[in-house]
């Protein structure tokens, strides 16, 4: 004799697992494309960090009006 709720349990686990194997390879990244990925951005954020102008030197610099002879 077969215990069904075991059936029905066990029949259950295989969906929930079936599910998340589709969900992993839909939603999931291998952790070296997700590292690199994060180095990506952190490298464009900080290069134009770089390229940003110091507000105070800007606002200083259209402030200083040359001597007039």
């Amino acid at each position: 004799m077969i215990n069904l709720r075991m059936a029905r349990k066990a029949k259950d686990r295989a969906e929930k697992t079936r599910q998340a194997n589709a969900n992993r390879a839909k939603f999931g990244q291998a952790k070296a494309d997700r590292k690199a990925r994060q180095a990506e951005a952190e490298r464009a954020r900080s290069e134009l960090d770089g390229k940003k102008r110091d507000s105070k030197t800007a606002l200083r610099s259209r402030s200083v009006r040359p001597e007039e002879p």
